[in-house]
């Protein structure tokens, strides 16, 4: 089970960069000229990610890839290399109402970011790489 939850832990990673990445990227790429971070499906699935994140804290609270985990962890903590190093990025100890706060802006600073920074209809259904 410990390699299960390794690879979930590495999936909530690669979402959460995913989202924080993904922002950056649209910012500089919109003042560098770079096509794709105004594909409309790229865009999408960004908004779609953190508005999900931001949804679930203030219905739940609580993330469902880290209840997955820790229920594959049994609660126990076996600090192997994946969990000690990408753990230490996730996981921090502050109230739950800062990361509430911190999922909805940035939603809605993803959200402003669609409109200052718009996608391209042209980019909706095609494969053109952008």
């Amino acid at each position: 089970m410990t390699l299960l939850a390794d690879f979930i832990l590495i999936l909530h990673f690669a979402v959460a960069l995913f989202i924080i990445a993904g922002m950056l990227c649209t910012w500089i790429g919109a003042r560098l000229g770079w096509h794709w971070v105004r594909n409309f499906w790229f865009r999408a699935a960004h908004l779609s990610a953190i508005i999900f994140v931001a949804a679930q804290t203030l219905l739940s609270g609580i993330c469902p890839l880290t209840v997955l985990e820790d229920g594959l962890r049994g609660h126990a903590s076996t600090n192997g290399f994946i969990e000690r190093w990408v753990g230490r990025w996730l996981y921090y100890d502050f109230p739950p109402w800062v990361f509430a706060a911190s999922y909805i802006g940035f939603a809605a600073l993803a959200a402003l970011t669609w409109r200052w920074v718009p996608p391209q209809a042209r980019n909706i259904g095609t494969r053109t790489g952008d």
